[in-house]
């Protein structure tokens, strides 16, 4: 292991290494810029795209209680989060440094010459890096991996589902190899971010296709009710707004690694334009989908959208979706775990987390300490 610059000050060499993607010296041991556009697309589709668009659409037409109420909530939640993800590709542009959220802070209030003001300026970054690294991420680890538990083993025992302990130890297990695979290589860990991007759209595609042939025989009697039934009330809007922007969470995920990306004045934004919008577009024709197949009532019955959906249009090929819901999870899980590790990685070196975990394997290049104790929390 090898000890990265520590000081609170933005290391000249850091900032080139970030610029400049020729500056690779190999005498300077330091995260190395492996991450080009297509992974940086896979880091926001792939993370975003979890459980949510399966599990999701109950919560949000209970809530606004119509097809079109439902509809509107997925592609305004869609638009919120580009908006989010323009203002943090200005801020990834600018202050072109890992730790996202945390960084951003950092520079906008703990950079002064008065060390009272420093101290003091810094302290909603502390709090924020410590927040997230013991309670947000590890919590958000912790669901998306139990879902992968369910649904990589609930097809194996029917409707009987799977014991608990079984669920528990297969989460535990992907937690461990996600771990194991993201301290080994940065390339294994984005060459398999990017597989499971393209498997969990695959799945979706189906689902839309599905949708698509529903439409052409005239299946549109769910659709025409339209915004029937639309609640009146504000806050019920916003807790649906809540259980959609569940789904569109990761959108900031990019950030946390820019240090690792390519090109990142090229490709940050173009990640952010290109994933976004191709998640709201996938989540509005899924949703679109689940509506040719199943009525108000019975979207509102299901406790897995999907699965029900598979139930009515796939037959004894029913099992794809189970399994490309597992699918879909595993990678999400990848995403934030992979983003996590660079959180806590940039926090300790800046000083406020513990000095060991801003140490770097020098065989691997990986923030191995940081990644190994974000496990540890889980």
């Amino acid at each position: 292991m090898n000890k990265v610059e520590t000081s609170s000050k933005i290391p000249k060499k850091t900032v080139a290494a970030v610029d400049d993607d020729d500056d690779d010296d190999d005498t300077d041991v330091h995260l190395k810029k492996e991450l080009g556009l297509l992974s940086g697309i896979g880091l926001i589709v792939g993370t975003m795209i979890g459980s949510g668009i399966f599990v999701s659409p109950k919560g949000v037409l209970e809530r606004t209680g119509s097809v079109g109420g439902s509809l509107v909530v997925w592609a305004g939640c869609g638009i919120l989060s580009m908006i989010g993800a323009l203002c943090y590709c200005e801020l990834g542009t600018m202050i072109p440094l890992s730790g996202g959220e945390y960084v951003y802070l950092l520079e906008a209030f703990g950079k002064s010459k008065s060390n009272t003001k420093q101290f003091f300026g810094a302290m909603p970054a502390f709090l924020y890096s410590w927040t997230s690294v013991m309670i947000l991420k590890p919590s958000s680890l912790a669901i998306i991996a139990l879902a992968f538990g369910e649904y990589a083993m609930n097809p194996l025992f029917g409707t009987c589902g799977a014991p608990g302990i079984l669920v528990k130890l297969t989460t535990v297990g992907a937690i461990l190899l996600l771990t194991i695979v993201n301290c080994y290589s940065v390339k294994a860990a984005s060459g398999m971010q990017n597989f499971f991007m393209f498997a969990k759209l695959l799945a979706l595609v189906i689902i839309i296709v599905g949708g698509i042939v529903n439409l052409a025989k005239g299946e549109t009697e769910n659709l025409a009710k339209g915004f029937a039934g639309t609640t009146k009330s504000p806050s019920s809007f916003a807790l649906a707004f809540y259980s959609g922007l569940w789904a569109y969470d990761g959108w900031n995920n990019l950030n946390l690694v820019t240090e690792e990306l390519k090109k990142p004045n090229r490709n940050l934004p173009l990640s952010i334009i290109i994933g976004i919008p191709l998640v709201t577009i996938v989540y509005v024709l899924t949703n679109i989908s689940y509506f040719t197949v199943m009525s108000k009532e019975q979207l509102l019955a299901s406790d897995a959208v999907a699965v029900t959906w598979s139930d009515a249009m796939l037959g004894v090929m029913k099992w794809i979706i189970p399994i490309s819901v597992a699918f879909s999870t595993f990678g999400a899980a990848n995403g934030s775990a992979f983003g996590a590790g660079r959180l806590c990685f940039v926090a300790s070196r800046e000083g406020h987390l513990p000095e060991v975990l801003s140490f770097i394997s020098t065989r691997h290049l990986t923030p191995s300490p940081a990644l190994i104790f974000n496990v540890n929390t889980y």
